[in-house]
């Protein structure tokens, strides 16, 4: 069974959030504040963070942050009354996969919940024999950039670089077919779980951070190309002089 954890200081909303969580049949944890909640979690090892912006002493990006560094790779859902793009983009840049602006519909919180779950078992699935998978690719390779799906690992140039759970997914899906051009709608889909569940312009938050980390210059992107009014993809062959 899945286990969800929470940090958030506002009770009324982890009852709320616990409600939903407990119904759709994952084990739930609470944590009221950002330094109990690390602790916490590094305790109880969840499947999925829902995390609070907003937090006395330890703030949610900060709290984001320190989960990347120990290479937690769960997914992490934010919670904040505010919706604009510059938190949603520091919230992006810091590791997050999500963002869902209070006050939010119980439905929706739970099919976002299942949704990365759901992308996330995928994603690290090992497959063995009779277990009706196909054997996963080790790896996808092109020039310096290496990318292992089963291990969520990237390195550039032989150095391991950290991305969250969601711009993992949609470096491999891109990687998946060098060349081959994915549409917003195509990455929605896969990456999301449904091409309505997001705003594709999130797409181009995820592309940004994406190039900056594993581009020279996230400015003149050799890897992660844009295909104008079409979409992204990853260039076939190595970027000269690498």
């Amino acid at each position: 069974m899945a286990k969800i954890m929470m940090i958030d200081d506002d009770e009324s909303l982890q009852t709320l959030v616990g409600q939903i969580v407990e119904r759709d049949g994952y084990d739930f944890c609470f944590s009221p504040n950002g330094a109990e909640g690390l602790e916490m979690l590094r305790r109880e090892n969840p499947d999925l963070l829902i995390l609070d912006v907003m937090l006395p002493v330890v703030n949610g990006f900060e709290i984001c942050q320190t989960i990347r560094a120990e290479g937690r790779k769960l997914p992490v859902i934010f919670l904040s009354a505010k919706g604009d793009i510059v938190d949603k983009s520091i919230g992006f840049k810091a590791g997050g996969d999500d963002y869902l602006v209070k006050p939010f519909q119980p439905e929706e919180l739970s099919l976002r919940i299942s949704a990365h779950l759901r992308r996330h078992r995928q994603g690290l699935a090992v497959s063995s024999p009779g277990s009706g998978h196909p054997p996963a690719k080790e790896a996808y390779q092109v020039g310096g950039l290496e990318i292992h799906p089963g291990k969520y690992q990237v390195f550039v140039e032989g150095r391991e670089v950290s991305l969250s759970s969601r711009e993992f997914e949609l470096l491999a899906l891109l990687a998946s077919d060098p060349g081959s051009v994915f549409t917003r709608e195509q990455i929605l889909a896969h990456v999301w779980g449904d091409k309505d569940a997001a705003d594709p312009n999130s797409i181009t938050v995820f592309v940004r951070k994406i190039r900056e980390k594993i581009e020279k210059d996230p400015s003149k992107p050799h890897y992660l190309v844009t295909v104008w009014r079409v979409g992204y993809k990853i260039a076939e062959a190595a970027p000269s002089g690498s």
